[in-house]
C-alpha cells in the first residue's frame, strides 16, 4: 500500500500534441509517472503523439484529490440532469462544478466550459482530457452534439460508467483479498522468524538434547532470516519493481499477462465473464447512441480490458466491415459462448440488438456478483487453513520440545 501510494505521488504533469486516427491535431494535459506511461495512455485513446512534455510546476495547480472515474459519471449524470431540466449548457458547467468539492475537477469542469466559449465543441474540449473521458465518452458526446440528444447520451454513458465501476470493484475485492491475507501472513512469519524463534532457540540450546526435526528446521530458517533479511527485503522489492517496469514498458510481457489470467483456475472465469460483460455493455451503448458498428468496435475492444478480447474485437470488426454479420464474427472469433452469439442473432434479426446486448450485459454482470460471492465463499476456509498451516506450524515447531520435555518428565 506504501509503495502504491509513494508511486501515485511520483506522478506529475504532462503537454501533449498528437494527431487523432482521423489524422486531426489533438493536444492536452495527462498526469503520468514519466514520458513513457504517458504516450502509452494516449495510444490506448487512439491518439499518436508527437510531443510530451512536463508541464512547468508554476503552471500546475488546483490541489485538492485525484479526479475519480466516480466524479465522471457523476458529472454525467449531473449535466444530463441540468439539461433534461432546461438550463442552459455553460449554466450547468457553473452549477456542477460548485457543486463539487474537489478543486480539480472544478477547474477540469471549468476548462471544458472555456473551450466550448471559445467555440469549440463539448467532445473536441473532453478530448484534451484522454485520463478522464475515454474514446467511447468523447465519441457518444460527439454523436449527441451533432443529433441534438445529448442529455440522453450523458444519461447513458453515466449509467454505463456506474456499471463498469461497480464490476471493476467487485473483481478487484475479489482478487485483492486473498492476496492482502497473503501478505499479512507473510508479514507474521518473518516477525515470528525474526523476533520469536531465536529467543526459543537460545531457550533450547541452554537445556540441551535433541531437538525435533520440525523445529530443527525452522531454527534453521529462523538464523537465515535473521543474517539476511536485508538482502531478502531487498530481492523482494528489487523483483516488485521489476515487475512493475516490465508491465509499464513492455506490451508484450502485458499481454503475456492478459492471456495467463485467463487460465487461472476460479479467477479466469470470472474475468472472461467480465470481459463479456464489458463488452456487450460497451457496444449496447454505442448502438444506442447510432454508431455505426464498424466504427463502434475500437471503442469496444479497448473496454474489453484483456488482449484476448481486443484481438478477438478487432478480428469481427474486420469481418463485420465485408459483410459477415455480427453474431457469425462473434462465433468465429471463438471467444464468446453459444449464448451471447444466439442473442446477438436475435437482436439483429428483430432490430433490437442494443436491448438484447443489454440483457447479455446485466446476466453477465449478475454472474459476475455470483462469482465473487462464490469465491469469497470458497477463499475464506482456503485461508483459514493457509494461515493454520503456516503460522499454527511455526508456533508448533516451538512448542514441540516443551512438550518432549514434559512428556519426560
Amino acid at each position: 500500500m506504501a509503495a502504491a501510494d509513494a508511486a501515485k505521488k511520483k506522478e506529475v504533469m504532462f503537454i501533449w500534441e498528437g494527431t487523432d486516427k482521423k489524422g486531426e491535431k489533438r493536444s492536452g494535459e495527462l498526469t503520468g509517472t514519466n514520458e513513457v506511461s504517458v504516450k502509452a495512455v494516449l495510444r490506448k485513446q487512439g491518439i499518436k503523439p508527437t510531443k510530451v512534455k512536463k508541464k512547468p510546476k508554476s503552471l500546475f495547480g488546483g490541489g485538492g484529490k485525484p479526479i475519480e472515474t466516480s466524479d465522471v459519471s457523476l458529472f454525467a449524470r449531473q449535466m444530463a440532469t441540468m439539461m433534461t431540466s432546461g438550463v442552459p449548457l455553460l449554466q450547468s458547467f457553473d452549477l456542477v462544478a460548485q457543486g463539487h468539492e474537489n478543486p480539480r475537477f472544478q477547474k477540469l469542469v471549468m476548462d471544458i466550459k472555456a473551450d466550448i466559449e471559445a467555440g469549440g465543441t463539448m467532445a473536441d474540449a473532453m478530448r484534451k482530457y484522454p485520463q478522464y473521458f475515454d474514446s467511447l465518452f468523447c465519441n457518444l458526446v460527439e454523436a449527441g452534439e451533432q443529433a441534438g440528444i445529448l442529455e440522453s447520451l450523458l444519461n447513458k454513458l453515466a449509467t454505463y460508467k456506474e456499471k463498469s465501476e461497480s464490476m471493476k470493484k467487485k473483481i478487484k475485492k475479489a482478487l485483492s483479498y486473498p492476496i492482502s491475507i497473503l501478505v499479512v501472513a507473510l508479514i507474521v512469519s518473518a516477525v515470528l522468524l525474526i523476533y520469536v524463534v531465536p529467543v526459543f532457540a537460545d531457550m533450547f540450546s541452554g537445556l540441551g538434547g535433541d531437538l525435533p526435526g520440525m523445529t530443527k528446521f525452522v531454527v534453521m530458517l529462523s538464523d537465515f532470516m535473521v543474517a539476511n533479511w536485508a538482502p531478502v527485503l531487498g530481492t523482494i522489492f528489487a523483483l516488485k519493481t521489476a515487475f512493475k517496469q516490465a508491465k509499464a514498458r513492455s506490451l508484450a510481457f502485458r499481454n503475456f499477462l492478459e492471456r495467463l489470467s485467463l487460465k487461472l483456475p476460479m479467477f479466469g472465469e470470472l474475468l472472461k465473464k467480465s470481459a463479456i460483460a464489458r463488452f456487450t455493455r460497451t457496444l449496447a451503448t454505442m448502438f444506442a447512441a447510432g454508431t455505426p458498428l464498424v466504427e463502434a468496435m475500437d471503442s469496444v475492444a479497448g473496454a474489453t480490458g484483456n488482449i484476448v478480447f481486443y484481438e478477438a474485437t478487432i478480428k469481427i470488426k474486420q469481418e463485420v466491415s465485408t459483410g459477415v454479420t455480427l453474431a457469425e464474427s462473434m462465433r468465429n472469433s471463438g471467444v464468446f459462448p453459444n449464448m451471447v452469439v444466439q442473442m446477438t442473432q436475435i437482436g439483429e434479426e428483430s432490430g433490437n440488438i442494443d436491448k438484447m446486448l443489454n440483457k447479455v450485459a446485466d446476466y453477465y454482470e449478475e454472474e459476475v456478483d455470483n462469482l465473487v460471492d462464490a469465491l469469497s465463499s470458497m477463499m475464506e476456509p482456503m485461508i483459514m487453513a493457509f494461515l493454520g498451516v503456516v503460522i499454527g506450524g511455526l508456533v508448533l515447531a516451538m512448542y514441540m520440545p516443551i512438550f518432549k520435555m514434559g512428556e519426560n518428565i
